[in-house]
Parts: C-alpha cells; structure tokens; sequence
C-alpha cells in the first residue's frame, strides 16, 4: 500500500497542518473479506465502534473517511 504525498506538511510533529482544509484526501487500497461502515459512538474520553462477533481474534483496518 501507497499512501501519496501530501501538499501541504504539518508545523511540526503531532500538529496539525495551519490550513486543513487545503490538505487533499489520500487514496488507500485494501484487499479483504467483508467490509462495514459504522459511525464512531462516544465511549468516555474515547470513541468506540462495535464489530459483529465473528470478528473477534482477526484482523482490521480501521479508516477515518472524514
């Protein structure tokens, strides 16, 4: 997998570019079994998404789309 380069480079480690908005999407391509589409929930100070139990012991990718 290739991520592409993007235009605009953060201030520094760890901070965000000054303009966000200007930062272009980047194209991921994965190959896998099944895939599900869910909205983060609010868990506490964290964000939690449930996965069906069959799930449970494999491997995921997880993929902020906005």
């Amino acid at each position: 997998m290739v991520a592409q380069k993007r235009a605009i480079k953060p201030k520094a480690i760890g901070q965000q570019p000054e303009d966000p908005a200007k930062v272009p999407k980047t194209e991921f391509r994965v190959l896998g079994e099944e895939m599900i589409e869910k909205k983060v929930k609010t868990s506490g100070k964290t964000g939690r998404v449930y996965l069906p139990g069959n799930w449970v012991g494999r491997f995921v990718k997880i993929i902020r789309m906005d």
